[in-house]
């Protein structure tokens, strides 16, 4: 199974609809968005497809983020972190700011964590799971997104060209 990881898109539509158009191409399955969602014109990008996200520390779901998402039909994330099953693996989402993150590196059994916050890619062991941040699609030097095969574990990064 292909999965597309975003993160931090801070409301940049055209970034994400950039990252989606690049997911489509590549056949991704599902698209897990990390945090830091922005707007509800992302949440647009996203219609039609299977999606997983969670909230970042400059996400207001209660402005109307949250009512816009539900009325898409999307999942709204109740509790952090996520935890999903793509493609036979145990995935857990989170954005990256919470107090726990650290400490659910450490004590989540599942083989992924996705997240975001730092606007840093990242691909690393920790702990005996995979912990994956896609980059960022604001204030980040390049501006990045992933695609996980969960079948041969082969990550790769994009670069999401603005011009």
């Amino acid at each position: 199974m292909l999965i597309g990881i975003l993160s931090d898109s801070h409301g940049r539509q055209l970034a994400v609809r950039r990252a989606m158009a690049i997911f489509e191409e590549l056949g991704t399955s599902h698209v897990i968005h990390c945090g830091d969602v922005g707007s509800n014109e992302v949440f647009d990008e996203m219609i039609g497809r299977p999606c997983t996200f969670v909230w970042g520390n400059t996400d207001f779901p209660d402005d109307g983020l949250a009512a816009y998402a539900n009325a898409l039909g999307l999942s709204i994330p109740r509790k952090v972190p996520v935890l999903i099953e793509l493609g036979g693996k145990r995935i857990a989402v989170l954005h990256g700011h919470e107090p726990s993150f650290h400490a659910a590196i450490e004590r989540l059994d599942v083989d992924y964590i996705f997240h975001g916050h730092t606007h840093i890619a990242r691909d690393e062991k920790l702990h005996g799971k995979r912990v994956i941040n896609p980059g960022a699609l604001h204030r980040a030097a390049r501006k990045t997104v992933a695609t996980l095969n969960t079948t041969t574990d082969q990550l790769n990064f994009h670069e999401i060209d603005l011009r």
